[in-house]
């Protein structure tokens, strides 16, 4: 059975104060535990003005990842004098 006269009031503000909340408020309580249990990377102004969604940040990594790991591995890399090693 509903209680009579009940009713809630969910209404968002555009903005709150601290004092609008009963207990006290701690600016960064967490931001050491995310810190250690996250990976975000904030780009310089200058690389992020490249590329306009993290898809193309990632495409671009893996491509530079792949490169690196085949020029490791001297596959498909070429000489100084333009031949190809022997694999």
């Amino acid at each position: 059975m509903k209680k009579a006269g009940f009713a809630r009031k969910d209404v968002l503000r555009e903005e709150y104060r601290f004092s609008d909340f009963r207990h006290p408020t701690v600016l960064g309580k967490y931001a050491a535990r995310m810190k250690d249990i996250s990976n975000i990377v904030v780009l310089s102004p200058q690389v992020a003005t490249v590329f306009h969604n993290d898809a193309e940040v990632n495409r671009a990594l893996l491509s530079l990842i792949r490169t690196a790991r085949s020029s490791a591995t001297g596959r498909g890399t070429a000489t100084r004098r333009g031949q190809k090693r022997a694999a």
